[in-house]
């Protein structure tokens, strides 16, 4: 399995996922519960229009098809609302939802232990949750550094594997 990096409080593998409902649009949610039965991908980021968060999404956005071939569904986490998030995507031409943890604010964040209560953003953290629903992998990045696909391809990977299933070609 691929390493786990995570300061405490963050969930670990093996630890059910939190359930949320959170804003996709100004009048559409997305809730985890309606991924379920296949991989989710969350990626908790700290704010739209950063350098890093740019580049870490438009990253994501080109290797989306990657992430498709395991059956697997991406979502971005901030705690911006959603009008700064349909205009991050549209400039950025993003093909994945971007959920907004603004009201509560970071309450998602919050659950699963990744919310920076001094300036009320989210870590850069990852998770890949299997389709039952548990944490498969997480991994918490440096806030100045965009961490790339490699840890979330190989927890995918594992994760094919554990459930002896193949990945499309």
């Amino acid at each position: 399995m691929p390493e786990t990096s995570a300061p405490a409080g963050v969930l670990a593998p093996g630890q059910p996922a939190p359930a949320f409902t959170l804003p996709a649009t100004p009048d559409q949610s997305l809730s985890l519960a309606d991924l379920k039965g296949r991989p989710v991908i969350l990626a908790f980021y700290p704010a739209d229009w950063s350098p890093v968060c740019g580049d870490q999404m438009a990253l994501y956005n080109e290797i989306l098809p990657e992430f498709h071939r395991y059956g697997a569904q991406l979502v971005g986490i901030s705690t911006d609302g959603v009008w700064c998030h349909a205009a991050f995507a549209a400039e950025r031409k993003l093909h994945f939802p971007l959920l907004a943890d603004f009201e509560p604010k970071g309450g998602v964040a919050r659950r699963y232990g990744v919310y920076r209560e001094h300036d009320g953003t989210s870590e850069r953290a990852l998770f890949v949750i299997d389709g039952a629903g548990a944490i498969h992998w997480s991994y918490v990045s440096p806030l100045g550094l965009n961490p790339g696909a490699d840890g979330i391809l190989d927890a995918l990977d594992t994760l094919a594997a554990k459930n002896g299933a193949g990945v499309a070609p």
